[in-house]
């Protein structure tokens, strides 16, 4: 089953796919939360409410006609993984780390599939990263097994976690490059965990600049998978509804690359996880 979050009245609005058209879940059912963070939380059988409107004959609209949101607007934590690849780590000078390299990125930078990834004025090292993202379903225990981890996943999409990378190294800390707004490419589509392999295993991740590919991979190659990861987070702190987990990117980032590879207005990025769609992100250049 596949949802998104689109825009109107300039409000995000949660929707089930419907083939190329969807359906406002909560103008199907006015009990439902019309946000897709505020509905997990409140423990909706969000499954259940999405097959009761596929099933019914509530309206559709074509999905084409819509702008969509970031696919969770305003998660409660985004958690990143830095070299979580084993070929992205090699290309990168480092062997593999023996614990994630983990930080923080803010909904401000989040953007819609569709959306301009921004160029900021005070760097032009403005590189890609293709990604596959975890959105939590249900409250994370604290100290969860590995085996049971992925039940707490409602689904999968994709993210790229453009960064500008000067900026990233400034400090030991890599927060303040992966943070400028409209850095943070999210959707457009969430596959609900029940219809992809357990833990999004196996599938093929791919990024390509103006149509050629640059990042080329399977989700079977990340150093640390999802049940392991969020086991590990779950060491720490409460993962909830809502929450997002972004897992690393493969090798091939533009910085790497001899003579590194920078985005820049004009460009375009693609980011196709298997079974799970395409994120596409026009580059323009910070306004002056």
């Amino acid at each position: 089953m596949k949802f998104t979050t689109y825009m109107r009245n300039g409000a995000p609005r949660l929707a089930v796919v419907d083939g190329d058209r969807l359906i406002d879940l909560n103008e199907a059912d006015a009990r439902i939360p019309a946000d897709l963070r505020l509905a997990l939380q409140a423990g909706v059988d969000l499954g259940a409410a999405a097959q009761a409107a596929l099933e019914s004959e509530a309206a559709r609209q074509p999905l084409a006609g819509v702008k969509l949101a970031p696919l969770v607007p305003e998660p409660g934590k985004t958690i990143c993984l830095g070299l979580n690849y084993f070929d992205h780590a090699k290309e990168g000078g480092r062997e593999k780390p023996d614990y994630p390299w983990f930080f923080f990125r803010g909904a401000s930078s989040l953007i819609a599939h569709g959306d301009a990834g921004v160029v900021p004025r005070v760097s032009s090292r403005f590189d890609y990263e293709a990604e596959l993202a975890v959105v939590i379903g249900r409250r994370v225990p604290r100290h969860v097994t590995q085996a049971d981890a992925l039940q707490y996943v409602f689904g999968y999409s994709c993210f790229n976690d453009m960064s500008v990378r000067d900026y990233q190294k400034r400090t030991p800390q890599w927060t303040i490059g992966k943070n400028f707004d409209g850095t943070g490419g999210f959707g457009p589509v969430l596959v609900t965990a029940d219809e992809l392999p357990p833990g999004a295993t196996g599938l093929r991740i791919q990024g390509r600049l103006n149509g050629q590919l640059m990042q080329d991979a399977n989700t079977t190659d990340m150093i640390f998978n999802v049940a392991e990861t969020l086991a590990l987070l779950a060491e720490v702190l409460t993962l909830e509804p809502g929450d997002v987990v972004v897992m690393g990117t493969p090798a091939g980032v533009g910085q790497a690359r001899n003579p590194p590879v920078w985005m820049k207005a004009g460009d375009s990025y693609e980011v196709e996880i298997e079974r799970i769609g395409t994120l596409v992100n026009p580059i323009v250049a910070e306004a002056a």
